[in-house]
Parts: structure tokens; C-alpha cells; sequence
């Protein structure tokens, strides 16, 4: 009976209020995918910096784990007194977020290149350039995949922490939820987050596992 009362509180929200739904939902994506689009131009120059230079990639690395150990919700209480509230102070806080697992991994993809490649590449006459863009960044771009995979895993589960500082989401629903004591409410908010965080990871897995098809193809 109570599941029954649980699926009919479902369906009435949809039926009630779907288009405050979709707004949830588009806030939610967009955001998440700002942050990670963010933390992709900051994370893959830095690790690939990081990668030339091993006092810098010790210096970031470092940095990187100490970002992730800091919770988000006290990230985004920090900036609170700094830029207010709203949508700015969550996006930062997401792409301090998202940064790390992207930064770990492009290092990660670069150091895991072959020597002998390398080698065979500078032997047949490719210049800096040239290396980076033929060889180093296709082999590895399964590194990098994975780190935007992890990192918009983490950025997709945080942002429901943007509804504390009014930037929206489907935080929305789940904190609503809590509040009134609607279980349907922190069904419907938890179960689209996990959800959008299932689906992220598979689109991803399946693109990793086509690149690095063709990176085993590459680099033999």
C-alpha cells in the first residue's frame, strides 16, 4: 500500500508540475557540464605542463588531493562571503571540484606513453609539435576520457549541494523533500542524479573503450 501511495505521489508530480521538473533538470545539466567544460580547459594544459615539468606536476598533484579531501559544501560556504550567492559561487566550486580527477589523470595518460614511440617519432623527424599532436595526445586521450569521466561523476552528485546557495538544480527537489518529509520528492530528485550520473559513466566507458581500442591499434 505504501509503495502503491509512493508511485501515485510520483506520477501526481509529473502530472502537476513536469515543466518545473525540465527547469530542474536543464539547470542541473547545465551546470554541471559549465563546470566540466571549465575544468577541462584548466585540467588537460595543466597536466600536460605538469607532465614536462616534474617539479610542477608535484606541486599540482599535491594540490589536486588536497582539493579533493575539502568537501564541497565548505568550498561553496567560503565563497559565499567572497561572491555571494547564486549560480557563479556553486560553478566555482564545481570546477574546483571537477579540476582534480582530470589534472591526475591527463599526467597519468602522458607518463603511461611508451619511450620507445617517443623515440621513433623524434627518429623519423617530428618536432615538438608535431609529437604532441600525433602522438602524445591520441595515446593519451583514454587517460584524459577518464579523468572527465570521474571528475563529471563527482561534478553531477555536488551540484545538488547549489540549491544551499540558490543556484537551482535538482538539489531542489531532494532539500524540498527533506524539509516536508516528501518521500517522493527525494525519490524523484536522488533518482534523476544517479541516473544522469549512470548514464554519464556509460557514454564515457563506451568512448574510452573505442579510444583505447585504438590506441593498443596506434601504438603496436
Amino acid at each position: 500500500m505504501g509503495e502503491y501511495s509512493l508511485f501515485k505521489q510520483i506520477v501526481d508530480y509529473f502530472s502537476n508540475n513536469g515543466s518545473q521538473y525540465g527547469e530542474y533538470l536543464i539547470q542541473h545539466i547545465q551546470l554541471s557540464l559549465t563546470a566540466l567544460g571549465i575544468g577541462l580547459v584548466i585540467g588537460v594544459p595543466l597536466g600536460y605542463i605538469s607532465y614536462k615539468h616534474q617539479k610542477v606536476a608535484e606541486f599540482f598533484t599535491t594540490t589536486s588531493q588536497l582539493l579533493r579531501i575539502i568537501p564541497s559544501l565548505a568550498i561553496l560556504f567560503i565563497l559565499i562571503p567572497i561572491i555571494g550567492v547564486g549560480e557563479l559561487p556553486a560553478l566555482i566550486a564545481l570546477v574546483f571540484l571537477g579540476i582534480p580527477p582530470i589534472l591526475i589523470n591527463t599526467i597519468l595518460g602522458f607518463k603511461e606513453i611508451p619511450a620507445v614511440t617517443k623515440e621513433v617519432a623524434e627518429g623519423l623527424g617530428m618536432n615538438t609539435k608535431q609529437l604532441m599532436k600525433r602522438i602524445e595526445f591520441p595515446l593519451a586521450t583514454p587517460f584524459i576520457l577518464n579523468g572527465i569521466k570521474l571528475s563529471l561523476v563527482e561534478i553531477i552528485a555536488s551540484a545538488t549541494l547549489a540549491t544551499y546557495i540558490g543556484a537551482g538544480g535538482l538539489g531542489t527537489l531532494i532539500f524540498t523533500g527533506l524539509g516536508l518529509y516528501r518521500m517522493d520528492l527525494l525519490v524523484i530528485g536522488g533518482g534523476t542524479v544517479t541516473i544522469l550520473s549512470l548514464l554519464s559513466m556509460f557514454i564515457l566507458d563506451s568512448i574510452i573503450r573505442k579510444v583505447s581500442k585504438n590506441r593498443v591499434e596506434f601504438s603496436s
